[in-house]
């Protein structure tokens, strides 16, 4: 029997503060001189409080700490705020809490310490694995400060992901192929492997917009390196689980799964945003999004959330739809019915299942290779006629 909170129960804890600001950045980061952590830690602890009192009883499948840099965190704070989370939530055996953490010597030094605190599974944000790419991206740590992070992580932890970005500026194919290579030598359990995007607001999207963002590959270009993403990760034994994620068996990162599956989680910190089932009924939460006002809020009216909005069954269905297909286990039809009340429209489903770009029966409906490549358009023939 398909129950609604079947897709687990997360936690997100936002940390806004970088050492610098990346040009194609768009996420909610901020450069700071100097952060009273023990200010902010009351913060935290009031919001982890709150939050728990609307999901009380649900057993905590996962924490992750998210930025921004979480690891300019004094781990001091973060031993803070698990223990404030134990003492709030039932927490499974096996939770999973993932620090995101850039391999600059720096944070490398707090590694151990993160460990100590807490933290089981270490994110980080390597990037590129040369020096003349990491220039170009606008990181501050060089490949031997990756190399020698990497090592520490390793040391420290059982489960580690690094990121990469490819199709970069001047990247052909073949320097995809001989990065990613690299890359899967080195690689633990996970890879997260995401293509440049140019987004509007970045520096980035400003140079671009003005003609000087030179050296991007052409689609052709963009596609043959996705394809080789897909086959190299395979044949290493960390095969796609997700659009952009690649993981061994059993390494998939459960915080993310949570995602993508249309389970509940709630978002701490400025900007966070949160998806909680109270009564039935689905709610969409978001924090300030500046951190000194969502800090100031906490502090002075007990809250750094903005008003909530409760998300109609045809959204509810739509976000499942668009989660749920990026997932190479794809989506479970009975499951958006107990959670929207509605169905994918069959003649939909029969049209693409006809043009080769998704497969379907009665307990999964999955994008094909094909699909992926197409797979925006593939979400909106599925969410365009949805019936009760």
């Amino acid at each position: 029997m398909v129950r609604v909170n079947d897709a687990g129960f997360g936690l997100y804890i936002h940390w806004p503060f970088c050492q610098s600001k990346c040009p194609y950045c768009d996420f909610n980061s901020h450069v700071a001189g100097r952060i009273d952590q023990g200010r902010w830690l009351q913060a935290y602890l009031a919001e982890i409080d709150r939050a728990a009192q609307d999901t009380a009883g649900l057993r905590l499948r996962s924490v992750f700490f998210g930025g921004g840099t979480p690891s300019l965190m004094d781990p001091e704070t973060v031993f803070a705020i698990l223990d404030r989370v134990r003492a709030n939530w039932p927490v499974a055996n096996d939770w999973e809490v993932t620090l995101e953490a850039n391999p600059g010597s720096a944070d490398a030094a707090r590694f151990r310490a993160f460990r100590a605190a807490g933290v089981n599974r270490l994110s980080m944000g390597v990037q590129a694995l040369n020096d003349e790419d990491l220039k170009r991206l606008g990181r501050l740590h060089t490949l031997a400060d990756a190399m020698a992070a990497f090592d520490i992580a390793k040391a420290c932890y059982d489960r580690v992901s690094f990121d990469l970005i490819y199709a970069r500026q001047y990247q052909t194919p073949e320097d995809w192929a001989q990065e990613l290579t690299r890359a899967l030598d080195m690689a633990v359990d996970h890879l997260s492997l995401y293509q440049l995007t140019i987004e509007d607001g970045t520096a980035f999207g400003d140079r671009y917009a003005r003609g000087g963002l030179r050296g991007l590959p052409d689609e052709d270009r963009s596609v043959a390196m996705y394809e080789i993403t897909q086959e190299l990760c395979k044949t290493a034994g960390l095969p796609a689980y997700e659009v952009s994620n690649h993981a061994r068996l059993g390494a998939q990162s459960q915080h993310n799964l949570i995602y993508w599956r249309g389970g509940d989680y709630a978002g701490v910190g400025p900007g966070a945003h949160g998806r909680v089932t109270l009564g039935g009924r689905r709610w969409a939460t978001e924090a300030l999004k500046h951190p000194w006002a969502w800090l100031d809020a906490v502090e002075k009216r007990g809250t750094g959330e903005l008003p909530r909005d409760e998300i109609a069954p045809i959204e509810r269905a739509q976000e499942y739809i668009l989660m749920g297909l990026r997932l190479n286990e794809g989506l479970d039809p009975a499951r958006l019915e107990v959670i929207s009340g509605l169905s994918l429209p069959s003649a939909a489903l029969a049209d693409l299942c006809e043009l080769g770009l998704i497969t379907a029966d009665h307990s999964r409906v999955r994008t094909t290779p094909q699909g992926r490549m197409v797979l925006n358009a593939v979400i909106r023939r599925l969410t365009e006629d949805l019936a009760p």
